[in-house]
């Protein structure tokens, strides 16, 4: 039945769901005076709604100005100003960061007012400073420089161990893809040794004497990851000072670009233009500056898969696909798996002071009927874990985890999939509710397993290192 009093109640519904939101909300007329203010709004910038409501917005944050304010702008223009960084200090003298997007309101073709969403992230933005500090203070800006400060790549060709025919057609490719600037794209598992690859590649090229810069996309939010990437300039809205970004720093050498689809689309695009033209451009920088740098990139998922969900663009995916190699894991590969193992041991002996021999028969049959689902730094922690409690000089099964000793990839053993009560829902209990619960145990176990160890963990379950801290963050 229709509601004779519909335009009250839909304006008291809308006012309680703004509200209700997380985010801030500040709507201006169309000369820049605030009409409505919720208190999310409030918090974020420490003011009083009253303080606000009913006030030019210039006289509220005397740092913001008709052209660095977006809601201004926005009025000015009538065009959304979309995920806009914005750094101001507010009317109780506090040094805030937002995150905004803004839309114009428009009646009957008229402007009417603008109205801006905020997400509160100053202490993204602290981070983001510290890091960059530290990254201007590790890093040689200096291309001419040859000091220790520069960043470097370690590894070389010599230290790609295998014999299977794929890793030894895959290193000569690598080794002909050294000879060219040409972009790679280097495929695998977690665990393969994607970055050895990348570093071995870089140090057989003739950049080998410029910087190697390697930066991992899944590992930091879009804003701060943009920073890092294009760099920033003082007196700009962000509030940053003059800093180098990574396409800067990198400028003559290699730049390796990890789970590349774990970046945002937005930033992918950004990303695509500095590939083609050559050029960077600082936030809140009007200049372009050229950069010479080779971009290496690397996934740990089948590219045309990324596409399909919408991870990766597919502009970028033909840019950066010039050379493609792809890493087998370890299970493909069994028969290096004991050459890794002496590597390894020679490695660990060294570090720890050991005189460890060599795997007994009967532990290089566990080996050679485990997946290792981790590839190769799986086998690596192993063996280091190995090498802490040993007290002779052959590795024995006991010395194993206990998941691989059984040959069982998850080592799940109060979990099997083949009928146990863990699976038997309870009366009430929805298939949903059973799988999250059952989901729970396995990332315990995991967790277990690896001694606490994450990125261990990850490698078990065959999931990303980041998706596992999200599950560990909101498991009941």
């Amino acid at each position: 039945m229709a509601r004779t009093d519909s335009a009250p109640w839909l304006r008291q519904t809308l006012l309680t769901l703004l509200c209700a939101i997380d985010e801030g909300i500040h709507v201006v007329d169309d000369t820049g005076v605030t009409v409505y203010y919720n208190a999310q709004a409030a918090e974020l910038e420490g003011l009083e709604p009253e303080s606000v409501l009913g006030k030019h917005i210039l006289d509220v944050y005397p740092s913001l100005d008709p052209e660095n304010s977006t809601l201004l702008q926005v009025c000015r223009t009538k065009r959304p100003v979309l995920t806009q960084q914005q750094s101001f200090t507010n009317f109780k003298g506090q040094r805030v960061t937002t995150l905004n997007t803004t839309l114009p309101i428009i009646i009957d073709n008229r402007l009417v007012g603008a109205v801006e969403v905020s997400k509160n992230i100053t202490a993204v933005r602290e981070l983001s400073e510290r890091l960059l500090d530290l990254q201007a203070r590790v890093f040689d800006r200096n291309p001419d420089s040859t000091t220790s400060g520069r960043p470097i790549a370690r590894y070389t060709f010599a230290d790609i161990i295998g014999q299977n025919s794929k890793m030894v057609e895959l290193k000569s490719l690598a080794q002909r893809s050294a000879t060219t600037d040409s972009a790679v794209l280097v495929l695998g598992e977690t665990g393969t040794g994607k970055e050895l690859v990348v570093q071995a590649i870089h140090n057989a090229s003739r950049r080998r004497a410029r910087p190697f810069v390697a930066q991992n996309c899944a590992a930091l939010p879009e804003t701060l990851l943009e920073s890092i990437l294009f760099g920033t300039i003082r007196g700009s809205f962000t509030g940053a000072e003059n800093r180098p970004g990574l396409f800067e720093i990198a400028n003559g050498g290699t730049l390796f670009l990890d789970e590349l689809n774990a970046m945002p689309p937005s930033l992918q695009a950004k990303l695509l233009r500095v590939l083609q033209d050559g050029m960077v451009r600082r936030i809140g920088d009007s200049k372009l500056r050229p950069v010479d740098v080779r971009i290496i990139t690397a996934m740990n998922e089948k590219p045309f898969e990324a596409m399909r969900k919408g991870t990766l663009r597919e502009d970028l995916y033909y840019r950066i696909n010039v050379v493609t190699i792809g890493l087998p894991p370890l299970r493909e590969r069994r028969d290096d798996s004991l050459l890794l193992s002496q590597h390894f041991i020679s490695h660990y002996n060294r570090v720890f002071g050991r005189k460890v021999i060599g795997l007994a028969e009967k532990t290089w049959e566990v080996f050679k009927n485990y997946d290792w689902p981790g590839n190769v730094r799986e086998l690596q922690h192993a063996l280091e874990g190995a090498m802490n409690i040993i007290d002779g000089d052959i590795i024995l099964p006991e010395h194993l985890p206990a998941h691989i000793r059984e040959g069982n990839a998850l080592g799940f053993a109060g979990l099997s999939v083949t009928g146990t009560d863990s699976f038997i829902l309870s009366p009430g209990q929805s298939l949903h509710d059973a799988l999250a619960e059952a989901e729970i145990r396995y990332v315990e176990q995991a967790m277990q397993q690896a001694r606490g160890n994450v990125t261990l963990a990850a490698e078990i379950l065959r999931i990303p290192r980041q998706t596992l801290q999200y599950k560990l963050r909101t498991r009941k």
